[in-house]
């Protein structure tokens, strides 16, 4: 009986591998006609919003976890395996669907570089969860080393949202190339050494007050398909504070947990 209190956090894990395989369906243009499918944007920013419904149930299945004291090695494994899913894969496939039903004449002109650029976000993604996985957990924990994948393929999700909703691939054609720019630019951040500050309860209130109700504003929209400028312009804002403050305190991290780890050798 006590192992039924892992089902709930394995259960968003699995929804949130499923979405992952629903936003390349729905990329694809799988769940519509032939008729129906060519030509419009619909099926790739729906594709987008699956991304972004992901990575929303992705941070629920951690609150999950420690809530009903369910931490697990299988856990973290499984949610590493959706995480690649839903955050490698699908995004790439969503922008290469984008350009292929959308500009298909841009896609077919510059189809090696789109597989080369979606290659390189992939694999970048796979190292990133890897990595991880293998040393990367518990070795700061109060800041991200690179770019986190779910924040990747949201990025990616709201970049393509944007795009289409303002038409860019309609009247913008000699400037093509800024979603793979976008793509392959946070797959790089996912493997940099760089680091981003978690979002964590922090002494001044203040502070406090302005993430929760921002974090309660990002579930809203992002469930309700609203506000997509609302929604990158919270992520851009976030990744400058974040990163511009891992940038500065660089050394003093580092030689901050330097300590800590060896106060604890000391002490074992």
């Amino acid at each position: 009986m006590p192992k039924i209190r892992f089902i709930v956090p394995n259960a968003f894990t699995s929804l949130n591998f499923l979405l992952g395989a629903a936003s390349i369906c729905w990329s694809a243009g799988l769940f519509l006609s032939q008729n129906e499918a060519l030509g419009i944007a619909y099926p790739v920013v729906m594709g987008a919003h699956f991304i972004i419904f992901s990575a929303l149930l992705d941070k629920l299945d951690g609150f999950a976890a420690r809530a009903f004291n369910a931490s697990s090695e299988f856990g973290a494994q499984f949610d590493s395996l959706a995480d690649l899913i839903a955050f490698g894969i699908a995004p790439a496939f969503m922008v290469l669907f984008a350009y292929k039903n959308i500009s298909s004449d841009w896609y077919e002109s510059h189809k090696l570089a789109l597989f080369a650029g979606a290659a390189v976000y992939m694999v970048c993604a796979a190292m990133r969860l890897a990595k991880y996985n293998a040393m990367d957990n518990d070795s700061y924990p109060d800041y991200f080393s690179g770019m986190p994948s779910t924040f990747a393929g949201i990025v990616n999700a709201l970049a393509i949202i944007l795009l289409c909703k303002y038409k860019f691939f309609d009247y913008h054609p000699d400037i093509l190339y800024i979603p793979l720019v976008i793509m392959l630019f946070t797959g790089i951040l996912m493997v940099s050494p760089l680091f981003l500050a978690k979002l964590k309860k922090r002494k001044s209130l203040a502070i406090n007050i302005f993430q929760v109700v921002n974090i309660a504003g990002a579930y809203i929209a992002g469930f309700a398909m609203i506000l997509p400028e609302y929604l990158m312009a919270l992520v851009l804002i976030y990744f400058i504070i974040g990163f511009g403050h891992g940038i500065v305190k660089r050394n003093s991290i580092i030689s901050s947990q330097e300590s800590k780890n060896a106060s604890k050798q000391e002490e074992a």
